[in-house]
């Protein structure tokens, strides 16, 4: 049985991935790195809405941050994530054809 601490990490960890906002913010720095104003723009939505879950989002050390300038650009903490992400993408496209 795994221990209690990673037990629960691992449940903050899939409870951030449960929303759908952050999972759209997700998919489109899987496809590039953006600033909050290309996020907002690519998603329609506002800036404190964006910035709001990618605080949660950096806070689970799933997106990591640069600064360039004035301009603070976003992407995927690591390969891990790519690989959680697009794993689950190919689980659940699984299972619809299934349904």
């Amino acid at each position: 049985m795994l221990e209690g601490k990673t037990i629960n990490s691992l449940s903050r960890l899939f409870k951030v991935f449960g929303d759908p906002t952050r999972i759209k913010i997700l998919w489109a720095l899987n496809v590039h790195e953006l600033c909050v104003f290309d996020i907002c723009e690519v998603l329609g939505m506002t800036k404190s809405a964006v910035s709001h879950q990618l605080s949660t989002l950096k806070e689970a050390k799933l997106v990591k941050s640069r600064r360039e300038g004035k301009e603070v650009y976003y992407s995927l903490d690591d390969e891990h994530v790519k690989e959680i992400f697009e794993t689950g993408i190919v689980h659940v496209s699984h299972r619809c054809k299934e349904d």
